[in-house]
């Protein structure tokens, strides 16, 4: 294990000794309850899949129990779109809430805040409250309606309840301390007038809790120990004890770790929606998108998200993971486990002059060379084939060790074919067919009188083959960082302009056809692909590139440093 592994790994045990010190002392009964709260107003990014492993994870790893729990508080942006894609990225079992379940419960947590004198309606709109905030280093000015009596707080409270004031008129604000040095404990807003319909409850209310407020209270209600959450919420640490410790409530305990930043893309939900919006993808579940479904389609199993996860492991300070380090991953999971397939993806056709016509054969190549169990399969062979057209040169540059006129190469599993000519479209001067002969003696790809050949090509039956549309992804962004420029809001300008081509026509081998949606392959000398489980049929899959067998972006980056 290299340092920065045992780094990784010593810096989750912050979080065991945390949960160990509690279930030891009896605390919370000596239960381990945690939740996973997602906003439904985006999909799940790979930014969350930390927080799901390390929600579910320590409560399994302690014998205790996690609930999957909407935090649906703002109706404005959220979705029932958003709710089931949430459900299908992952398994929560039969631990299923709803922050909107409680909306009763909140609005009374509310009433009696009013009436202990901790809150008052305020009358300012949104942008005096920030005003009278204040800043870092200068403290806030007191609400003139900070000092309202409680039976006239409790008076409009009750009328915003019921509809009487429009949207922004007034909000219910915590009474604390607009001296405090931490910003989040100045009075913050805890309710805020919204006439929107809400998707599970309609219009039952028009008055909806702010999430500071419902996240703590609802953790509370649910009975939950340990409250994990990212570092931006450290600062609100105070805030979540405050309304526990003024309610007398349960009192679960939030811990901050640092979230999952990836290099290559961005994780702010508002900003991957702008870019569906905007059309720069083609949805949420574009495979070049960061979110669990773009991922899943791109062909990304779930276990390799989690080994992922568990190599970053869970920091006290925010960094950036390097996108390499989960393409790295990805590719050992993929190199165990897949079936190889070859596939010619810029097709030129090559014909074996000297191979009988009307005859053909079949030849056993290997399914996975690293697992001896999954065996061989049978792969036709005739006169006519296709090969891709990198491999063939008028002329052949350095180091190109594959089909040029007069030299001989191998095809794998299969002859040594030697060049003998070849056709250009006389319009465009696109190589359209090469001709060559084989040698009968040398089926496998060996020559029996033991010569050398250096260059192996990969190919497919002509007769044989079927076509399919293939989808080359890479990465969606062209720089490390698309977020250091412009305040942020510039980062579509970094957007990689050659983050998908589309190949229609490549000739694949018979066997692919039958392919599942979601199942995987290594198309040899390729990459990994997976077939799309969106825009496939049956008998005629499409593929999408998952990850090429090598890091093309490593060496790019070794160029500019």
């Amino acid at each position: 294990m290299c340092a920065e592994e045992r780094d990784r790994e010593a810096s989750l045990d912050f979080i065991r000794e945390i949960v160990e010190a509690d279930t030891r002392a009896g605390r919370h009964g000596g239960r381990v309850h945690t939740r996973f709260p997602p906003e439904p107003n985006g999909y799940l990014h790979i930014g969350h899949s930390k927080a799901i492993c390390l929600d579910f994870g320590i409560a399994e790893e302690y014998g205790g129990l996690c609930n999957l729990r909407f935090d649906d508080t703002n109706p404005s942006k959220e979705s029932v779109e958003y709710t089931d894609s949430i459900m299908e990225d992952f398994d929560w079992g039969d631990r299923l809430y709803y922050a909107s379940d409680y909306f009763e419960q909140l609005y009374g947590f509310a009433e009696r805040l009013i009436q202990l004198g901790k809150a008052f309606v305020c009358d300012l709109s949104p942008e005096q409250v920030r005003r009278y905030r204040g800043t870092l280093t200068e403290p806030g000015t007191e609400s003139p309606y900070r000092n309202r009596s409680v039976d006239e707080n409790l008076d409009l409270f009750r009328r915003m309840r019921a509809g009487e004031f429009p949207d922004g008129a007034r909000t219910l604000r915590a009474r604390i301390d607009m001296a405090s040095p931490n910003v989040s404990m100045r009075d913050p807003v805890i309710y805020r007038i919204l006439h929107v319909a809400h998707h599970r409850t309609g219009s039952e209310w028009c008055i909806y809790p702010m999430y500071d407020f419902t996240h703590c209270l609802s953790d509370s209600i649910e009975g939950i120990t340990h409250s994990f959450c990212t570092l931006e919420f450290q600062d609100n640490r105070a805030l979540y004890d405050w309304f526990i410790e003024q309610l007398g409530l349960h009192h679960p305990q939030q811990i901050e770790f640092a979230r999952l930043n990836l290099s290559y893309t961005i994780m702010s939900k508002r900003k991957l929606l702008s870019l569906v919006e905007d059309g720069h993808v083609s949805g949420w579940d574009d495979p070049r998108m960061p979110t669990l479904c773009g991922l899943r389609r791109r062909g990304y199993p779930p276990e390799v998200i989690r080994s992922f996860v568990r190599r970053v492991g869970v920091a006290r300070r925010d960094s950036v993971v390097d996108m390499s380090l989960l393409e790295h991953t990805l590719r050992e999971h993929l190199n165990a486990t897949s079936p190889r397939a070859t596939a010619v993806l810029r097709p030129v056709r090559l014909v074996v002059e000297n191979y009988p016509e009307d005859h053909e054969e079949t030849l056993d190549f290997v399914v996975n060379p690293e697992d001896e169990s999954a065996g061989t399969r049978p792969v036709p062979f005739c006169r006519e084939l296709y090969i891709d057209a990198d491999d063939f040169r008028e002329e052949a540059p350095g180091r190109y060790h594959r089909l040029v006129p007069g030299r001989e190469v191998r095809l794998r599993y299969a002859y040594l074919v030697t060049c003998t000519g070849f056709d250009r479209d006389p319009d465009t001067g696109r190589v359209t067919e090469v001709r060559c002969e084989y040698d009968p003696d040398s089926r496998g790809g060996d020559a029996p009188d033991g010569r050398k050949v250096r260059g192996t090509i990969h190919w497919v039956s002509a007769r044989h083959c079927f076509d399919a549309e293939v989808r080359l992804y890479d990465r969606l962004f062209d720089c490390r960082n698309p977020l250091e420029h412009s305040d942020g809001e510039g980062f579509a300008d970094h957007l990689n302009p050659g983050s998908l081509e589309l190949l229609s026509g490549c000739k694949l081998e018979p066997w692919l056809a039958q392919a599942a949606p979601e199942q995987r392959f290594q198309f040899e000398r390729h990459g990994y692909f997976c077939a799309d489980r969106i825009d496939s049929a049956p008998g005629r899959p499409v593929f999408n590139l998952t990850v090429p067998l090598k890091d093309r972006w490593a060496r790019i980056e070794k160029s500019l440093r």
